[in-house]
């Protein structure tokens, strides 16, 4: 995605009031080390060229003392100049909490259609998802949530399943509104009855 597009993506999530993990665009590591305030954070390469982050260690984990803020920027930044133009972003760090995935896709028969299902490598291995036609009701979001095996997991109770079903609405809603062909949103941490949204990935 990019850069340009990458700040739209979020913009868009705070419009329809979808909680996403504190971010920040930053220059040096000076900056990097402030906003992190000692705090654990994660830096990671954006880039439309760099679409596997992971897989080319242009990401950095649980950072939080000032000399590894600054090694791991210094790190990245050597790692990215075959990825120009690119920017990097410090987030603050989730370091407990389940990885959940909402998506939404346009099927060529039914119109768009969204996703929930256990995030990570779990989606795949499990295939442990539910899918509805948008725009969703609640009693839709009920019943995707009801039909997870890994429920129990994801919404252990009562407070955090209503900000997950809350939280299907509100990405029905912008994804049924806008012309988007195609959303991740993953991971979403699921964390202290609270959700975050670290990543958004839109095609239109």
């Amino acid at each position: 995605m990019e850069l340009t597009e990458y700040m739209k993506a979020h913009t868009l999530l705070k419009k329809y009031d979808i909680k996403s993990i504190e971010s920040k665009y930053v220059e040096s590591a000076k900056e990097a080390i402030v906003f992190s305030n000692h705090r654990p954070i994660v830096l990671k390469v954006i880039s439309q060229k760099a679409l596997h982050k992971s897989k080319n260690k242009l990401v950095e984990l649980n950072l939080s003392e000032p000399k590894e803020i600054e090694n791991a920027f210094d790190q990245l930044q050597k790692r990215a100049q075959q990825f120009k133009p690119y920017k990097i972003l410090a987030q603050k760090m989730v370091k407990n909490g389940i990885e959940i995935i909402i998506g939404g896709k346009t099927d060529q028969q039914f119109g768009k259609m969204i996703l929930i299902g256990l995030g990570g490598i779990y989606v795949e291995t499990f295939k442990d998802f539910a899918l509805r036609l948008c725009p969703i009701t609640e009693y839709d979001a009920e019943s995707m949530l009801q039909q997870l095996k890994s429920r129990p997991v994801i919404a252990p109770n009562e407070q955090t399943s209503k900000n997950i079903k809350e939280l299907l609405l509100k990405v029905s809603k912008m994804f049924y509104d806008n012309e988007i062909s195609e959303l991740d949103l993953n991971p979403v941490i699921i964390h202290d009855n609270t959700y975050d949204a670290v990543d958004l990935r839109l095609i239109k």
